[in-house]
């Protein structure tokens, strides 16, 4: 197939295109500087992108998004992890929508945030949205899809949980703190993390892609979430490190402030229902053996 992807140089870009690639697609990276041969510069910000250059393909992905991470959240850094996302996914949703030749799929990142803090409630793509900022970012960023739904397009919004990976994602940021044996829980330890291997996120892509009958939301996370602090002794145990040093709740907030609340402190314990349902197979489903693989 042809498939054109946004956001291709980032975590989940990085690890999804060349198994793309080996199985015989031919890729097409969007990017905003000036494009290679067989590239497509887009300007997400500026509304630009030229609806032309994106016919033909018979998949488009959005994988692009400001790293909500990346810096304490002031307004400036909030309205970048915002439009990041909404925008540059609204612009892609409505050029496809005025194709003459419309993609078969618009594959769309999102995210559990849109769970908001649930404590102990068990999750799926049909329990309803929750609150705070990333809820509200997540439900903008998969609205921002309709117009390609509604032109008819199948529109896959993956709810990524947290990425183990070996370069990137939540586990590049814990490594040091806990091989210095500075590692513990943060909190109560008791909120929940919806995990889920590199492997096994680029997996699902793939088989959102090939599956016809996968659409809407689609919550891309192990059958086996975790509390944090059942996350923290793993990493210590994979590690051969202790874990005792934990980081009260207010200690959170006065270093990461409202990130604290929705990205250290909330709770999602958020099941892949249509994954398991449509009989996809992890890799990696523990949480042990996923460390070992991107840390041991």
């Amino acid at each position: 197939m042809k498939i054109a992807i946004a956001g291709a140089s980032g975590l989940v870009g990085s690890a999804l295109i060349p198994i793309l690639q080996s199985d015989g697609n031919q890729i097409t990276r969007l990017v905003r500087s000036s494009p290679k041969a067989g590239e497509i510069e887009w300007h997400p910000n500026q509304d630009e992108v030229s609806t032309q250059s994106l016919q033909g393909f018979d998949v488009i992905i959005n994988l692009a998004g400001e790293n909500i991470a990346g810096g304490r959240w002031t307004d400036e850094q909030k309205r970048k992890i915002r439009d990041s996302r909404v925008n540059g996914t609204h612009l892609l949703s409505e050029a496809i929508a005025k194709m003459s030749s419309k993609p078969q799929a618009f594959i769309c990142a999102s995210a559990t945030g849109i769970y908001g803090d649930r404590d102990d409630e068990v999750l799926n793509e049909q329990s309803e949205s929750g609150g705070g900022f990333l809820a509200g970012v997540c439900r903008e960023w998969e609205k921002a899809t309709e117009p390609a739904n509604k032109a008819g397009v199948r529109v896959v919004n993956l709810r990524f949980g947290p990425i183990l990976a070996r370069d990137g994602g939540m586990l590049s940021k814990l490594l040091t703190p806990f091989k210095m044996g500075m590692g513990g829980k943060v909190g109560s330890g008791k909120q929940h993390i919806s995990w889920i291997a590199l492997d096994d996120a680029v997996s699902a892509i793939k088989l959102a892609i090939d599956r016809q009958t996968i659409h809407g939301p689609l919550n891309v996370v192990s059958p086996n979430p975790v509390t944090n602090e059942e996350f923290t002794k793993t990493l210590g145990h994979v590690l051969n490190r202790p874990t005792a040093l934990a980081m009260p709740a207010f200690a959170a907030r006065l270093a990461f402030g409202e990130m604290a609340d929705e990205m250290l402190l909330a709770s999602q314990k958020v099941m892949p229902k249509k994954l398991t349902s449509a009989g996809f197979q992890f890799q990696y489903p523990q949480l042990e053996a996923a460390m070992r693989k991107y840390v041991g």
